[in-house]
């Protein structure tokens, strides 16, 4: 989901700048909202678990998209999935993402600790060679959605700023503590609106039952679908994720957007789009020096599970403050 997001705001400032280019994306279904107010851009779904599974439904998928008679293709994902779709598109001219694996491998191994190029920057690249060169450098985003009356009631205290909370991460490794992310909450509930975001029936219990427990706290799990979810996300003054998708999907409408760093750093490339450095939060590496220890959080070693609790919650309450 974060790569995903992490291509909006690099697609919006392509077509501003390039007013001539008309881009199909394709991706699976559920991605669709994601690029809806994107100019010149349209979406093509991939089945990928339907009609375009495997070598052959691929093969379907390219057969189909040639029909659209575009120039190059962009690939910005550099899997097997798409370099197989690629060896389709014979005649076309097709430019593959450069993950820069080198690089972090020597930023996970110890090597070297130096901020590397950011994945926004990586899409731009794919652009640039293509032909199309892209200023990052000056962003624009979406205007707040209009709130229907059902994402009105998410915002209990009309007087108080309102903040996203999105305590989640594929990995626990990512994560800050629960019972420290509660004290947050409980702080932040006192003068201002909480919202909540997350999934799946264990994060829904979670999250349900804080929202019980504080006032101005409003859990949206299990309640919203994601074009309702981007609409309430517009209209926040700050969101607070860990290295997660919900960091992206802030980031690209252009939201405030503190994040917190377990065993991931955002040395890799993966901190939100336009965010300063300083609302990236990350563990104390006196106490965990061999963060980061993978790029994605799926590796680490014994002991660093919890590095990210390093990060008060004093630390966390005083930055969410001063952003606002």
């Amino acid at each position: 989901m974060g790569d995903v997001a992490m291509t909006v705001p690099v697609l919006r400032a392509l077509t501003l700048q390039h007013p001539g280019i008309k881009i199909t994306v394709v991706s699976r279904a559920f991605f669709k909202p994601f690029f809806q107010d994107l100019e010149n851009v349209n979406f093509y779904e991939a089945d990928l678990k339907g009609k375009h599974k495997g070598v052959f439904g691929l093969y379907k998928l390219a057969k189909a998209l040639r029909k659209l008679h575009f120039d190059a293709v962009a690939d910005l994902h550099n899997v097997l999935r798409s370099k197989i779709l690629k060896s389709f598109f014979f005649g076309k001219r097709v430019v593959q993402l450069d993950k820069g694996r080198a690089e972090k491998k020597a930023l996970t191994s110890g090597a070297s600790f130096q901020q590397l190029k950011t994945t926004h920057q990586r899409y731009a690249e794919v652009f640039e060679t293509l032909g199309y060169s892209i200023d990052l450098s000056h962003p624009t985003f979406p205007k707040p959605q209009v709130l229907t009356d059902k994402l009105k009631a998410f915002i209990p205290n009309k007087n108080f700023k309102t903040i996203g909370i999105a305590p989640f991460a594929a990995h626990h490794s990512k994560m800050y503590p629960l019972d420290q992310m509660e004290k947050v909450i409980a702080e932040m509930s006192k003068a201002y609106n909480v919202i909540l975001f997350g999934g799946g029936a264990k994060e829904v219990s979670f999250l349900d039952s804080l929202e019980a427990k504080f006032e101005n706290v409003r859990s949206i799990a299990g309640k919203l679908n994601l074009n309702e979810e981007l609409a309430l996300i517009s209209n926040l003054d700050l969101m607070l994720a860990m290295d997660s998708g919900n960091a992206h999907m802030a980031a690209m409408l252009g939201k405030k957007v503190i994040t917190i760093w377990g065993v991931t750093h955002p040395f890799a490339g993966f901190a939100p789009f336009n965010q300063p450095i300083d609302f990236a939060l990350t563990a104390d590496r006196n106490e965990f020096p061999l963060i980061p220890t993978s790029v994605y959080g799926n590796k680490f070693p014994e002991g660093y599970e919890n590095a990210a609790s390093s990060i008060s919650e004093a630390e966390i309450i005083s930055k969410i403050k001063a952003v606002l």
